[in-house]
This record gives C-alpha cells, structure tokens and sequence, in this order.
C-alpha cells in the first residue's frame, strides 16, 4: 500500500508554514506579541453582536457582504463594486495571488509567475508565493529600511517592474516604518503589474494611500478589522481597487467567505469610528513614551506608525531578551530573519503594561 506521504503533491512536501505569533494559554501573561489592540470594541459593537446570536445561526450569511461593502464604499467615497470582503485581509491577500500570478510550471514567461515584495515584509508573503508555486522576488529594504525610489531598484537590477504582482506592507511590518504616499505612488506608477498596498496598520500612522486604489487602475489596497479595531476573534478584511480587479478576485472567492457574525461586528464598529480613534490615540501615546524610555535604557528603537516598535536591546542577544522578558511573564516577538534578528517586536499594549514592560528592562539591564 502507498504511502499517504506519496498522496501529497511534492509543492506541498516542502511548504514551511507561516509561523504565526505564540497564542498562550498562561493566565496572567502580558501578551505583546502579536499586535492585537489592547482596548477592547465598542460595547455597541458587542451589544450588536450578542444580539445577533439568536435563530440567523441556521442560516447562510449574506454572500457577498453586501451591507458591508455598501457601507465600506460610502466610507471611501467610491462603490461597492470597488470592495471585496474577505476572512481577514490575509484571505484576500491569497486571493490575489491566485488571481493574478500563473504557477511558475504552467510555463508563463517569469513576469507573469512573479510575486514580489520587499525584506522584511510580512512573512505570509513568501509561503503564500510558495503554496501557489510563483516565482518569488524578494528585495531588500534600504538604509534604515527606507523604501527604494524606482531609479534605485533599476540601478539594483533585480526588481521586475511587470511583475504580476507586488505586495508593499505600509506601514512596514515588522520595522513599523511607514512609507509616504508620494512614495507609494512613485512606485506604483513605475509597476506594470498588480500593485497590493497591504494597510493593516495604517489606522495608527499619520497618513494613507487609500486614494492610490482610485489614482491607478493596477492598484489594491488592503484594510482589516482585527489590528486598529479589534476584531482579530471575527476575521474581516477588505480591499479596494478598480472594479476589474475587484470582479476578478470575487469570481476566486470561497462562498459565504465571511461569517454573519463578523459582519454585524465590522457594520456596528463603522457606526462607532470616533470611539476607536481615541484608542488610535492611547495607543500613539503609548507608543511614544515607550521609545523615550526603552531609548534611554540603552535600546535602539526605530521610528514606528504602527501599533507596535521594533527595538534592539543592549547587552546580549534578541533571543535572550524574549526569554529573560517570558520568565517575568511578559511576551514580546522575536524573528530570526537576518535582517531583524537582532531587534525585538513589541506590541503597544495599554500604559500599565507598558509600564511593567519597562520594570522588566529596567531588572534586566
């Protein structure tokens, strides 16, 4: 008999998973590791919620998340036919690579089978290039992980401009730093593929690209319900782009993609934007005081418009830091990419948090 190993295509044999932030089970545990926002949703959105658990669980959930997407529309000025819904915006980020990107052995010439991105990015990107058997790019952030002008990435000579798709985290992740729309838009006009401008964390930065999605026909931008409000619990995401694109990805999407639920929490948390900006701003607060004091006790801390600073510690390595910070029960995240390996990525979490945080530095230093 065969063996079940055997039964696997050989793609899938060699994927390496996204490794996603430890979810411990440890009571009394500071959890920054995972950017989650440390203020819970507005009681109106779990009122709406709770109220929706009631004779709908029998039913299918609307399949397209028509109300959201009218309602996401009204929101950036555009229609629903510019928005897609999805199970996080990670679904939809896979979403893209399957509509835009030809698996590297349908024999496409090396463009149309390239997804590219720039290092460090989001470590879903490359498993999601390699579960759909794309030809990866990957390119080097600059000095101070700067974003390359198009003139530099010409003179690097390895970036591919008709790339069949690009994805940009911005604000960056894990560095924090954020790349302006002047920028952005520099890069997109010099793209001839799919542009992904992935925005998770652009509700705590000073500004955004959304109108980028509007500006260039080739050009997605990516929101998500969990990081700024919320909802990691529910899962929702969406996109804007031209109607095309947006047709495109909806004809690859899963049926009844988003649960009802999730979509009763996305339409009440719109209801309630102002009660989450105060918490965009707690957060900024926090987030600055903490680079002041982690600074003066020696860290080196980048500059950071999201909801979390990426910083070296003095004295010993990385690593050690994440296990000296776990045993006075405090999680932050630790990557063992080269490029940042030697720095931690730390959640802004509420003040007394950051407080105790900083009381653990202070024991080890």
């Amino acid at each position: 008999m065969k063996s079940p190993t055997s039964l696997i295509r050989p793609l899938v044999r060699k994927l390496h998973p996204y490794v996603p932030g430890e979810q411990p089970r440890i009571r009394g545990l500071i959890k920054l590791n995972t950017n989650e926002n440390p203020y819970p949703p507005a009681p109106a959105v779990l009122r709406a919620v709770q109220g929706a658990v009631d004779g709908r669980l029998r039913l299918y959930p609307n399949p397209t998340s028509q109300a959201l997407r009218e309602r996401l529309a009204r929101l950036h000025g555009c229609l629903p036919e510019n928005v897609i819904v999805g199970n996080g915006s990670d679904e939809l980020l896979a979403l893209a690579v399957r509509t835009f990107v030809e698996p590297a052995s349908l024999g496409a010439n090396r463009s149309r089978s390239a997804l590219q991105y720039f290092d460090p990015s989001y470590s879903l990107y490359p498993v999601l290039a390699d579960t759909h058997g794309a030809r990866t790019l990957s390119e080097p952030l600059g000095e101070s992980f700067a974003l390359p002008t198009p003139a530099e990435l010409r003179r690097r000579g390895r970036w591919d401009f008709r790339a069949a798709l690009t994805l940009v985290t911005t604000p960056n992740a894990p560095t924090g730093r954020a790349f302006s729309r002047r920028e952005l838009a520099a890069l997109c006009k010099a793209q001839k593929g799919v542009v992904v401008l992935d925005e998770a964390y652009v509700d705590f930065a000073r500004e955004n690209a959304a109108s980028l999605a509007f500006r260039f026909p080739h050009v997605l931008v990516a929101r998500t319900f969990s990081k700024a409000y919320s909802l990691c619990f529910q899962r929702v995401g969406y996109m804007l782009g031209h109607r095309v694109l947006i047709d495109a990805m909806d004809r690859m999407r899963d049926s009844y993609n988003v649960n009802g639920l999730g979509q009763v929490a996305a339409l009440a948390t719109l209801d309630h934007l102002s009660y989450y900006r105060r918490g965009f701003g707690k957060i900024r607060a926090t987030r600055d005081r903490l680079t002041r004091e982690l600074t003066a006790l020696g860290f080196e801390v980048l500059p950071s418009q999201a909801n979390f600073i990426l910083a070296r510690p003095p004295g010993m390595p990385a690593e050690r830091w994440l296990e000296e910070l776990r045993a006075r029960r405090i999680l932050v995240r630790w990557f063992r990419y080269p490029r940042v390996k030697a720095y931690l990525r730390i959640t802004i979490g509420t003040n007394p948090q950051a407080n105790a945080l900083l009381r653990a530095v202070r024991e080890i230093v």
